[in-house]
């Protein structure tokens, strides 16, 4: 047996493709397991670096209004169906599972024309065209929230391991002393992701003394690329104030945390839930409205606070984000409500749907 998963371009997409491709291979550990994904996305790096073979898709992209670069969509999409055909030849594939993005499509397209089993999976809130068009064929339609595709199954969203067998508790002594927190006392994680959010980096630093005349330490993971303007707005950084550029396995992070300051990606959602760690959600205020929708389960269960981006401001760090950090009470009711939200056994569930198609 051999599946093939197909997915990429942002770490949306790739994550729960390794996370499933581990509960696979846990699962079965004789199963052969290869990616389909293009050169200039994260799959390229991170697929192989988890010890999995690798295979080139040209990258198509589908323009959403007409366009002069919509009359190569068909050349591109040919070729790209073309490697990704040799591809599921080549290891006579038994399943074909999407993720979403660009090379899901041709995955799809190959995998239809040759009548193997397509198994897709939505990360979103709202479903993406790849997928959308992978369901009408697809043997199992997994979803991470309900999105409205046919037959959809809800599976939640694969997570690392190392993520969905997190004891906050028990890691939160060894997890603070990692990052130079004291042992005792709140801590505000902020952080936007691997690339980092401006917007939050400057509501939390202009927030800083205040939260740390009340006691108030902070973690915040600026993203590479902020961390130097972050230190140059702190200036004297006050004693509690943890500037941290990128931090490699987010669990010691959430281990460490009484609640995040953060955006709305689904990973982020999903983990937290996981986890148990409530949350201030400043979705992006950029696409089609997706990332309030990921957030929406959670503050609708009481488990998280939205705000809109441009309210976003060191003012409202001291006016409602302090004061929730404070509330020992009210933030065990709300890890309490997003930990009922939560998946933790998401890729287990969803290898053993896949593992049932291709059989």
């Amino acid at each position: 047996m051999h599946v093939v998963l197909a997915g990429g371009g942002s770490a949306g997409h790739v994550s729960p493709l390794l996370s499933t491709a581990d509960a696979l291979r846990r699962a079965d550990p004789g199963v052969g397991i290869s990616a389909l994904g293009t050169q200039e996305g994260l799959e390229s790096r991170l697929v192989p670096e988890a010890g999995y073979d690798f295979v080139v898709v040209p990258k198509v992209p589908l323009p959403r209004k007409p366009t002069p670069a919509l009359v190569r969509v068909p050349g591109r999409l040919r070729a790209a169906i073309k490697a990704a055909g040799a591809h599921l030849d080549a290891v006579s594939a038994s399943a074909v599972v999407g993720f979403g993005g660009y090379v899901s499509v041709p995955a799809y397209l190959a995998a239809r024309k040759r009548g193997i089993p397509i198994v897709v999976h939505e990360a979103n809130s709202r479903a993406g065209i790849a997928n959308r068009l992978g369901a009408r064929w697809a043997e199992v339609v997994a979803v991470t929230v309900p999105v409205g595709l046919t037959g959809e199954q809800l599976v939640g969203l694969p997570l690392r391991r190392d993520i969905t067998t997190l004891d906050r508790a028990a890691a939160r002594a060894e997890a603070r002393t990692a990052f130079g927190l004291k042992p005792h006392g709140p801590v505000l994680l902020v952080t936007g992701g691997s690339l980092g959010a401006r917007r939050l980096n400057a509501a939390a630093t202009g927030a800083a003394r205040e939260l740390d005349r009340a006691g108030v330490q902070v973690l915040h993971v600026t993203g590479e690329k902020n961390a130097q303007d972050v230190m140059d707005a702190l200036g004297e950084a006050p004693g509690g104030y943890h500037v941290v550029p990128y931090v490699n396995g987010m669990q010691s992070a959430y281990a460490a945390s009484d609640l995040v300051l953060c955006r709305a990606g689904m990973n982020t959602c999903a983990e937290l839930a996981v986890v148990g760690l409530p949350a201030v959600y400043v979705p992006l205020p950029i696409g089609n409205g997706e990332q309030a929708l990921n957030a929406k389960p959670t503050i609708d269960a009481g488990g998280g606070l939205l705000v809109a981006d441009e309210d976003v401001d060191p003012d409202y760090v001291t006016s409602t984000v302090l004061p929730l950090v404070l509330d020992e009470g009210r933030l065990g009711v709300m890890s309490q409500a997003v930990r009922r939200l939560g998946h933790p056994h998401a890729d287990d569930e969803l290898a053993a749907l896949i593992l049932e198609a291709a059989r």
